[in-house]
């Protein structure tokens, strides 16, 4: 543990749970759902209202071999490829093998996807898929029909809710496990200000960290709230130099800021093509999928356009779609460019790319577990090794449901069974000393409030033959010194100079001059402690979203530094080879107890175990859960993409 804690009010309140889900997507919901469905007491923790996550603006869909002639095997193949040999074989195998069924089972709880007249469902294609196997709602809606689903099944079994309630920090028992979390509510409600949760189980699924940068696809919520809890408490995160930059948002001009309208991939896959402004269809010729290779391959052909031609954007022309269609498949995506001034049956749409999705974050095994016990991720905050260095398009929604139900299985399992001892602390094999991450210490946050209550209400109990509830008993952790906050007006410098220094282009110099950029903005932030004469930020929402931004854009930043080469979404300019030799491994870093980074590598592009110390003998030993019978690089799959990758 690091003793870390952000500065805040003590709780005043709190109460109690066998498991708190923080996060309303589709990876939160259904934790939440079927740990409830197994008779735990669940309490659901959501930064805004339950459908204003992530999920609710995914447009194209969510990919599965369900159609004739699909086989998980080929969908494993595309994922590899997509991936860029940083994909972890076991957990794509996982991914693909049982996510027919969980899409069956999203079904059965109420989403409803398009289907022809034989009530059949409709696929579709995206990029790096090679078969029609992405399912669809409401033309481009699918999120919003799936986020409907799962909202209602949760308020049809009544589980416990705390609605504009931002997550701090977690909370720990005496044997450093998983104790709760304390948060904030915002607004009326049963419960107001900071309070705790106390649980011996606690699921990250707070969705991404697209407001990092300037212009995104993301919501306002998606500030990295969970990437930056999981570092104070110790947890491990992998891989978030792979940012995915979707390569057709719509291009509202230079200086546009904040959530932008997405243009789907689904577009591209029923026929849109990628032009310039002479109408030149650049993609092709470029990959043997033209406007359809993967995210990071399409990104990159735009960027490369865009400085050959000296433009700010490119175009994606589907004129000849006709009136008919987009009215019918992609109405949202007609409506969002039709409020902003562009009509895509007369013209083609400008676009460029904008930060989309965050490939890696919290590191987790097959079942969910961080290296933080009690501590669970799932979702874009995760990172399971199932996207490598580049997302699969439409894999993300599948991957929530996936390890959303293993983890609320382990859930079930762990609080049925004896306490065990708590793993040993994973301990560095190569460390790189970086500068300390911000402003996040206060221990009062760390217990309850001595004058609050014990208890704000009873909660569910545990419904009948469900396992007894496990007392989960929160303790201090004394920081060694309280830092201030960060002044929210901070925020936007700190976007600017990702969005310059890290976006989709990188080089030592620009990734140099980002990591100075964010020295000094921490160093305001000190120095008003110090009496420079800085403002120090007082606790609040939009100062603890801005100490979490910045938190974790400088570990985005000493892990884009420390990769030199490019591969997947991660492209440096001044290291344009992929470099398997050196770097077909991940990057792991942790927040140490002086605010230091602990970043190092792995010892093979596999995972290590969260439950095992890391070095180097067991840098290289795989988790059993994820030994295959036999050697996944021999797989028919991997050996598959393999060869395409090298064609690609």
């Amino acid at each position: 543990m690091t003793g870390i804690r952000l500065h805040a009010p003590a709780p005043g309140w709190a109460i109690d749970a066998d498991v708190v889900v923080v996060g309303s997507g589709v990876a939160g919901l259904t934790a939440a759902l079927r740990c409830t469905a197994a008779g735990l007491r669940t309490v659901v923790v959501t930064k805004a209202r339950l459908d204003d996550g992530s999920t609710r603006w995914a447009q194209g869909g969510i990919a599965a071999a369900l159609g004739e002639g699909d086989t998980p095997e080929q969908h494993m193949e595309d994922t590899l490829v997509a991936g860029a040999g940083l994909c972890d074989e076991e957990a794509v195998r996982v991914l693909v093998t049982e996510g027919p069924d969980a899409v069956r089972r999203l079904i059965a709880t109420g989403a409803r996807f398009d289907t022809d007249a034989a009530g059949t469902i409709e696929l579709t294609r995206e990029g790096g898929h090679h078969r029609r196997r992405i399912a669809h709602a409401g033309g481009d809606a699918t999120g919003a029909e799936i986020s409907r689903a799962l909202v209602d099944a949760v308020r049809e079994r009544a589980v416990r809710t705390i609605e504009n309630a931002l997550v701090l920090d977690l909370l720990t028992d005496a044997d450093g496990r998983t104790a709760g979390v304390t948060l904030h509510v915002m607004g009326e409600g049963q419960h107001d200000g900071v309070g705790a949760v106390h649980a011996p189980a606690v699921v990250l699924a707070t969705g991404g960290m697209g407001q990092v940068f300037s212009a995104t696809t993301n919501p306002a919520v998606s500030t990295g709230d969970g990437v930056a809890l999981a570092l104070r408490a110790g947890a491990e995160v992998s891989d978030l130099e792979f940012v995915q930059f979707h390569p057709t948002v719509l291009f509202l001009g230079p200086e546009a800021e904040g959530q932008q309208p997405l243009v789907s991939e689904a577009v591209r896959g029923e026929g849109a093509h990628l032009v310039d402004a002479d109408g030149v269809r650049f993609m092709v010729g470029q990959h043997e999928l033209a406007e359809l290779a993967p995210r990071d391959v399409v990104a990159k052909g735009i960027m490369r356009r865009m400085r050959e031609q000296g433009a700010d954007h490119m175009y994606l022309d589907a004129r000849h779609f006709g009136a008919e269609m987009w009215e019918s498949r992609f109405p949202t995506i007609l409506a969002a460019c039709r409020t902003h001034g562009f009509d895509p049956v007369t013209e083609p749409i400008p676009v460029a790319p904008a930060a989309h999705y965050a490939s890696g974050g919290v590191r987790t095994d097959l079942r969910g577990r961080t290296t933080v016990p009690g501590l669970y991720a799932c979702g874009e905050v995760a990172c399971t090794g199932v996207h490598g260095a580049n997302r699969l398009a439409s894999n993300s929604l599948l991957e929530g449901l996936v390890f959303a139900e293993r983890i609320a299985d382990d859930i079930a399992t762990t609080l049925a069974a004896p306490e065990t001892a708590a793993p040993e602390t994973a301990v560095p094999e190569t460390a790189v000393p970086e500068t300390a991450a911000p402003d996040m210490t206060d221990p009062a946050t760390a217990g309850p409030h001595p004058d609050g209550p014990a208890s704000a209400g009873p909660g569910p109990t545990t419904a009948p033959g469900g396992p007894e509830p496990r007392t989960a008993t929160p303790v201090p952790h004394p920081a060694p010194r309280v830092l201030p906050l960060l002044d929210p007006a901070a925020r936007a410098r700190v976007q600017r100079v990702m969005t310059h220094g890290a976006g989709v282009l990188r080089s030592a110099d620009s990734l140099a001059k980002a990591a100075e950029q964010l020295d000094a903005i921490h160093g305001d932030a000190l120095g008003g402690a110090g009496g420079s004469g800085h403002k120090t930020a007082e606790p609040g929402v939009e100062s603890w979203e801005t100490t979490n931004v910045l938190c974790v854009a400088r570990v985005l930043v000493a892990a884009a530094r420390h990769r030199e080469e490019t591969r997947g979404c991660h492209w440096r300019e001044d290291r344009p080879d992929r470099d398997d030799a050196a770097w077909r491994r991940h990057l792991v870093v942790r927040l140490r107890p002086d605010r230091s980074l602990d970043v190092r590598t792995t010892a093979t592009h596999d995972f290590p175990p969260t439950d095992r110390p890391l070095s180097h003998s067991a840098a290289g030993t795989r988790d059993p859960a994820r030994d295959p019978a036999r050697d996944p690089a021999h797989h028919p799959a991997a050996q598959a993409a393999a060869r395409r990758e090298q064609q690609a």
